[in-house]
């Protein structure tokens, strides 16, 4: 294994909760959330060696991340057929939560994909603590239009909740 693929390894390793809480924001069902949980993890890899470490790699990870359910969300064919060898031998695990803790995030999650792809990013990042200068950064738009909305993202998942 050469160095790139060893530190790419410890990189995934250290911050797959964050592609593992984006695939089950955007799938609804285990199959996809996990081809785009692999998705993502091949997507990362591919743009790997464009990372200049400008910022930290978990901010890279997740604009990578993002762009990439939204672009696996719109395409048609959601499953990728990956037959790259390299790719195929990281075996990267998904968290394990335990079952009360699974069973109130389900419902939050299921909420949650019912918004539209822009949406759900904001609710992403509202959720990761950002602030509303890094979503800014990452969503290219201004902090007033994120506080925007960031608002309106929050009013329709309050309505999703409350009206089941």
């Amino acid at each position: 294994m050469t160095t790139l693929e060893s530190e790419f390894l410890l990189k995934i390793e250290k911050h797959k909760g964050i592609i593992f809480k984006i695939s089950k924001m955007y799938m609804d069902n285990r199959e996809d959330q996990e081809d785009l949980f692999q998705e993502i993890t091949f997507q990362v890899w591919k743009a790997f060696s464009s990372f200049k470490g400008e910022s930290e790699f978990s901010t890279w990870l997740y604009r990578v991340a993002l762009n990439t359910a939204i672009v696996f969300l719109k395409s048609e064919k959601r499953r990728s057929f990956i037959d790259n060898v390299e790719v195929s031998n990281f075996k990267i695990e998904q968290e394990d939560y335990n079952h009360e803790k699974e069973e109130k995030l389900q419902k939050m999650y299921e909420a949650i994909q019912q918004l539209n792809p822009i949406d759900k990013a904001f609710i992403f990042y509202y959720l990761e603590d950002f602030s509303g200068k890094d979503i800014a950064q990452q969503m290219g738009i201004s902090e007033g239009n994120v506080r925007v909305k960031m608002n309106r993202a929050k009013n329709k998942l309050k309505d999703i909740l409350s009206n089941p």
